[in-house]
């Protein structure tokens, strides 16, 4: 498996190609998406077993995935919120409310990721 770094890519979901943010270091996933009011594409927090919502200031579809990229659970989670951690879950994949059932994003779904 690669080893990304901070920076932008494309994440392909089945034919769907969505932009892409990758935050690989301590500082990039732990600022997130917190103070944004909006997220254009998905943003992937690597290494990552959970996530929370404290000061985020809109809802957002969080995928958990395994060491594989395949999903392992998606879930909306609502600003406020502790998501608990996932076993087997290395990478996070977030996003805005709604946006992963659009792109066909479910449980046991292989993604990839182009850095």
């Amino acid at each position: 498996m690669a080893r990304w770094r901070d920076g932008r890519g494309e994440l392909l979901v089945a034919e769907v190609r969505v932009p892409l943010e990758i935050a690989a270091s301590y500082r990039a996933r732990t600022r997130g998406l917190l103070g944004r009011d909006a997220v254009d594409g998905a943003m992937l927090l690597t290494p990552a077993g959970g996530v929370h919502t404290f000061g985020m200031r809109m809802p957002i579809d969080v995928a958990y995935l395994d060491r594989r990229l395949t999903v392992i659970a998606v879930r909306t989670m609502p600003p406020g919120r502790l998501g608990l951690p996932r076993l087997r879950s290395r990478h996070v994949l977030e996003a805005a409310a709604g946006a992963m059932a659009g792109w066909g994003l479910t449980a046991g779904v292989r993604v990839r990721v182009c850095a």
